[in-house]
C-alpha cells in the first residue's frame, strides 16, 4: 500500500473516532468535568457491549468505576471523584487494554485489543465456563458411596459444598498450587483442601460425598485444563439493558478478610440512613467490623467486643499449611459476626458470638423459662449483637438458641427472627421491643421447635418426636434447621430453606400465632424435580418465597396456587403442592454430563428487590450468581446478568438495596454488594487483593449522566 494510501485511511479512521464521539456528544450531552467518555474500538470497528473500566489510588482508599458500552462502543462514566484514574478496556473475546492516563472532564477514545487465540480469551470467562467442565457421574452409577443419586451429588459440589465459600473454577482452584506439583493430582487435592482454616468445613463437604471418587474427578478436572483444554461455552457480552449497568467500588477491609455481608439501611424501609456508611461482617476472619462511608471515599473499622475473654477464637482450628500463607493462622476471630441487619434507628444489628458456646442455666433442661420447657437448649455457637453509631458502644445479647441470618419483622415489637443453618432444630426470635425497654435478655427471647399440622384440626397439639411414627391424634415435629430466614409482609409468616435436611430439601413456612411457644405451626415444601437444594431465599411483598436452588435454578413458590390440603396425615409430607412451584433455570452451560435443565450455577442467596432499589420494579428477584461475576434479576420471567468484571472472581452472599434520594432519579438509588468469597486470594490479584464494596446502578440508557 502507498505511503498516501496509507495516510488516508489513518485520516479516515481518525475522522470516523472523531465523528462518533461528536456524535455521542449530540446524543448524551457534552461530558461534564466529572465525567469520561468516548468510544471504544479495534480493527473490526466500534466495540459493543465491552466494559470500560477506571481506577485510581489517589482516594483514601482504592476506588474503580466501570460502566459499558453501547451498540456503537461509546461510553459515558459519569460522577468520577476528582483524581488521576488508570483506564483501559475489558471485554469477552479481548484481552486486556493497555491503561491509559486520565481526569475526569476528558474525551477518550479507547483501542481494544482482540484476544490473539481462544486460551487467551477464555482467560476473562468467569469461573462457570470453567467448572462446567468437571465431570459427574452418570445416573446409572449411582449410587456412589452414600450418595443415591446424581442430583444429591451435584448439590453437594455445587452450591451446598465446595462453592458454598467460594467459586470453584476461578484460577486459584482449576490450577494445583506449585507446593502440591511433586503429587500425584489426587493427592494433590487430597492436600489442598486440608489447607488453611477452612479445613474442617472442606473435610467435612468432601465427605458428604464419595470422597475416592470425588477426588478422582476434581484431579481429573485440573489436569485436563493444565493440558489445554478449554470452555466448550462462551460468555455473551452485555445485551439490551444489561449495558445500563454503572458499577462503582471501593476496597475495604485487608487481604486476610473474608467478608460474608454488608448492611447500610432497614430492609422494611430502605430511605434509612440515607447517604451514611455500610458495614461489614468479617465472619471468622476478624473481630474487626469494616465500615465505609462512600461519599467520603474513607474506611474505617470498630472492634466487635466479647462478654466472656476465654470466647474461643477460629485461630484454635486445626489447619495444614496454606500455599499463600504458610503454617500460620490469618483467621483469628471471636465473635465469627456472620450476617448483619439495619434497624429503623440506622443501628446495625449482628448474628454473632458474644461468650463461650455453653447455654446458661435457663436455656436448658429444668428451666422455667417457656421455650425451655419445650425445647432446652445445652449450646449455642452464635448469639445477637447490635452496634449503635452515635454512641459508638455495643449491646451483647447472648440468646439459647444459635444465630445464622437475622431479620426484622414488621411488627409493633420489631421481633428478630433468625436462622441457624446447623444446630438444635428450633427457630429463635428476640422481642426487641421488650429487650430495650427492660434489658431482661431472658424474658426478650423465645423459641420454638418446627411442628407440622399433621392431625390437620388446624392448631398445635401435642407432637411426636421427629423419629416416633404418626399419631393421628398428635402433631409431628419435623428436626431441621432453616438457613435463610425472611418473615412475610403480608401474614408475619417467617420462611426459611433447610438446605441440609435430607435431599431435596426444603423451603419452610412458619405460622407463630399469638404465642409461638405454644402456637407456632410449620408446613414443608419440596422443590419438585429437576429442582434441589435450597440454598438463600427470600420473600417479596405479596408472600411469595424465592430461592435459590442447587440445581441451577432459581425457585419460585406461590403458596396461594396450591389446590389441596395443607395439613394432615397424607398431605403435610412436604411433597403436596407441586402446583406452587415454576422453576427458572439461570443462564450459562450446564455440566456436560448432566442432562436435566438448569445450569452448572451454583447461586448461594436470592435477594427480592421489595421496593425498587435498583430500578428494575418492585418485588424483583436478584439472585447471587456465584459461579458467574454476576447478580441475575429475574424480570419479567427473563434473566438479567449483572456482571461485575472486574477484579474477576466477584463472589456475592448477599444483596442490599438503598434509596438515598428517592426524588433523585437513577443516581439517587443502588444496590450494595461486598466480595464474599472466604478466599480473596483465589481471585484477580491474588495475596493483594482486598475485598471490595460495590454499588450497583440502573441508567436509563448506556450514555445516561
Amino acid at each position: 500500500m502507498k505511503a498516501t494510501a496509507r495516510l488516508y485511511l489513518a485520516l479516515l479512521s481518525a475522522a470516523l473516532l472523531a465523528a462518533c464521539a461528536a456524535q455521542m456528544s449530540s446524543d448524551s450531552g457534552s461530558i461534564g468535568t466529572a465525567d469520561l467518555g468516548g468510544v471504544v474500538s479495534s480493527a473490526k470497528g466500534p466495540e459493543a457491549g465491552v466494559w470500560v473500566i477506571a481506577e485510581t489510588t489517589d482516594l483514601p482508599t482504592k476506588f474503580a468505576k466501570i460502566v459499558v458500552t453501547d451498540d456503537r462502543g461509546r461510553f459515558l462514566m459519569p460522577e468520577l471523584p476528582r483524581a488521576n484514574y488508570s483506564v483501559w478496556v475489558r471485554g469477552y473475546g479481548l484481552v486486556d487494554s493497555p491503561k491509559v492516563r486520565a481526569t475526569p472532564g476528558s474525551s477518550l477514545n479507547l483501542t481494544a485489543v482482540p484476544a490473539p487465540d481462544p486460551a487467551k480469551a477464555a482467560q476473562y470467562y468467569p469461573a462457570l465456563y470453567w467448572y462446567s467442565l468437571l465431570k459427574i457421574p452418570q445416573p446409572n452409577e449411582f449410587p456412589v458411596g452414600k450418595v443415591k443419586s446424581q442430583g444429591e451429588w451435584l448439590n453437594v459440589v455445587k452450591t451446598n459444598g465446595c462453592n458454598g465459600c467460594h467459586a470453584m473454577g476461578t484460577p486459584g482452584t482449576r490450577t494445583i498450587p506449585k507446593d502440591f506439583t511433586h503429587m500425584s493430582s489426587v493427592d494433590a487435592w487430597a492436600r489442598r483442601i486440608q489447607s488453611g482454616q477452612a479445613l474442617p468445613q472442606m473435610a467435612r463437604d468432601i465427605n458428604r460425598v464419595d470422597p475416592t471418587r470425588a477426588l478422582q474427578l476434581f484431579a481429573d478436572w485440573t489436569d485436563r485444563i493444565a493440558a489445554g483444554e478449554l470452555p466448550f461455552a462462551q460468555p455473551q457480552r452485555p445485551q439490551g439493558i444489561e449495558r445500563n449497568l454503572v458499577l462503582t467500588l471501593w476496597d475495604w477491609g485487608n487481604t486476610t478478610t473474608y467478608l460474608h455481608d454488608l448492611i447500610g439501611t432497614d430492609r422494611r424501609k430502605p430511605t434509612i440512613n440515607a447517604n451514611g456508611k455500610f458495614y461489614g461482617s468479617a465472619e471468622e476472619s476478624t473481630d474487626m467490623v469494616p465500615i465505609i462511608d462512600p461519599s467520603t471515599h474513607t474506611v474505617s473499622e470498630v472492634k466487635h467486643p466479647v462478654r466472656d475473654p476465654k470466647t474461643p477464637s477460629s485461630k484454635s482450628g486445626p489447619m495444614q499449611p496454606s500455599p499463600y500463607w504458610g503454617p500460620k493462622p490469618i483467621w483469628d476471630s471471636q465473635t465469627s459476626n456472620h450476617n448483619p441487619m439495619m434497624d429503623e434507628k440506622g443501628r446495625p444489628w449482628f448474628a454473632a458470638r458474644v461468650r463461650h458456646p455453653n447455654n446458661p442455666d435457663f436455656c436448658k433442661k429444668g428451666s422455667s423459662h417457656p421455650s425451655a420447657r419445650v425445647v432446652p437448649i445445652e449450646t449455642s455457637g452464635r448469639h445477637l449483637s447490635m452496634y449503635d453509631p452515635a454512641s459508638g458502644k455495643w449491646t451483647l445479647i447472648s440468646t439459647c438458641f444459635p444465630t445464622h441470618h437475622l431479620i426484622f419483622a414488621e411488627d409493633a415489637n420489631h421481633t428478630i427472627w433468625t436462622s441457624s443453618a446447623f444446630g438444635t432444630g428450633v427457630v429463635g426470635w428476640l422481642n426487641r421491643r421488650m429487650f430495650e425497654e427492660t434489658g431482661d435478655e431472658e424474658r426478650s427471647q423465645g423459641w420454638t421447635p418446627f411442628i407440622i399440622d399433621t392431625n390437620g384440626n388446624g392448631r398445635r397439639d401435642a407432637y411426636v418426636e421427629h423419629d416416633q411414627p404418626l399419631d393421628p391424634k398428635r402433631d409431628k415435629r419435623v428436626m431441621l434447621n432453616i438457613y435463610a430466614v425472611a418473615v412475610s409482609p403480608t401474614d408475619g409468616a417467617v420462611w426459611g430453606t433447610a438446605w441440609s435436611s435430607p435431599y431435596p430439601g426444603y423451603i419452610v413456612r412458619v405460622a407463630p400465632g399469638a404465642n409461638p411457644n405454644e402456637t407456632a405451626l410449620t408446613e414443608i415444601y419440596e422443590p419438585p424435580l429437576p429442582g434441589y437444594g435450597p440454598r438463600g431465599g427470600d420473600v417479596d411483598r405479596n408472600g411469595v418465597y424465592w430461592a435459590s436452588l442447587a440445581s441451577g435454578h432459581l425457585g419460585k413458590f406461590d403458596r396461594s396456587k396450591c389446590k389441596g390440603p395443607l395439613n394432615g396425615p397424607k398431605t403435610a409430607t412436604g411433597k403436596h403442592c407441586p402446583e406452587g412451584w415454576t422453576l427458572y433455570p439461570f443462564p450459562g452451560p450446564q455440566f456436560r454430563d448432566v442432562k436435566s435443565t438448569g445450569s452448572a450455577e451454583a447461586s448461594y442467596y436470592t435477594w427480592v428487590d421489595q421496593f425498587n432499589t435498583l430500578g428494575l420494579g418492585a418485588n424483583v428477584p436478584i439472585a447471587t450468581g456465584n459461579l458467574s461475576d454476576a447478580y441475575l434479576a429475574l424480570v419479567d420471567g427473563k434473566f438479567v446478568t449483572l456482571r461485575v468484571p472486574y477484579p474477576m472472581g466477584f463472589f456475592p452472599k448477599w444483596g442490599e438495596g438503598r434509596i438515598d434520594d428517592p426524588n433523585g432519579g437513577w443516581k439517587g438509588r443502588a444496590m450494595w454488594s461486598t466480595t464474599s468469597t472466604r478466599t480473596p486470594f483465589h481471585n484477580e490479584g491474588g495475596k493483594e487483593s482486598k475485598p471490595r464494596v460495590i454499588k450497583l446502578q440502573m441508567r436509563p440508557d448506556p450514555l445516561a449522566r
